[in-house]
């Protein structure tokens, strides 16, 4: 089986308080793996750690094999792993295509002195990103809206197109934190579709999800953590049964 991301014994604390303790986990690739757990279980904590937002305090963290525990938010990015956050982090101003165009510049390289002097190597990059970009924009489906400053759209399609600027990274792996928080069910399940349809890409999804219709739904694996620590993982009928999962967050009624 091939791991596309391991954390071994991770721990971070924040002025004493743990936030996470000893948190160890393998992901498959390919796998769709949601993380869950209370209020304050550490579940955006560990995405912080995993993208190079923040650096753990003991443990390691490993991509594709190498450790990366200690590389800065940017040279995460470089290696293959994007996410969205809860709280949406688009540029307001910046119309749709332009969103998703920031992105793509990522994996794109010309010298300086192609970029002054908008050369033919220039502007052929340019038209690739450009082309690029509308191929995310309507693979999560705002090709009408390419147009439309980001801070115009609804909350769902703000969701939409943090997502397709994810991709635009062109990840190995993608870390979604609560990709259908404020969302109706109808919106949902088209997060749900389309979370799919990114797996058929070629991805590996992991994500942070409270609505539990989902998580059991989509999901292949599921890490539970609760104050920190690591109480359970499995897939979705061990997790659903598990004493300490029912104890600590999902209560008896969920599993009647």
């Amino acid at each position: 089986m091939v791991h596309i991301l391991e954390a071994r014994d991770v721990s971070k604390h924040f002025g004493g308080i743990g936030a996470l303790e000893d948190v160890s986990f393998k992901i498959r690739k390919g796998a769709i793996i949601s993380i869950i757990g209370p209020n304050g279980a550490g579940k955006t904590t560990l995405f912080n750690c995993l993208t190079g937002i923040a650096r753990p305090d003991r443990g390691a963290i490993y991509f594709m094999e190498n450790e990366i525990s200690k590389l800065p938010a940017h040279r995460v990015t470089e290696l293959g792993i994007a996410r969205t956050f809860q709280n949406i982090r688009l540029f307001p101003e910046m119309t749709v295509i332009e969103n998703v165009m920031v992105a793509q510049h990522l994996r794109v390289r010309y010298g300086l002195l192609s970029a002054i002097a908008h050369n033919r190597t220039f502007r052929k990059k340019e038209k690739d990103i450009i082309e690029k970009a509308f191929e995310y924009v309507g693979f999560v489906g705002l090709e009408n809206f390419a147009r439309t400053p980001a801070c115009n759209l609804s909350y769902g399609s703000q969701r939409r197109l943090e997502i397709a600027r994810a991709l635009a990274t062109e990840p190995g792996l993608l870390l979604l934190d609560e990709p259908t928080a404020g969302m109706n069910a109808i919106e949902t399940m088209e997060v749900m579709d389309l979370i799919a349809q990114i797996r058929e890409l070629g991805k590996t999804i992991v994500l942070i999800e409270h609505d539990m219709k989902l998580v059991m739904g989509i999901s292949e694996w599921i890490i539970v953590l609760d104050h920190g620590v690591k109480i359970a993982e499995g897939t979705a009928e061990e997790v659903r049964n598990d004493p300490l999962v029912i104890d600590a967050y999902l209560g008896k009624e969920a599993v009647q």
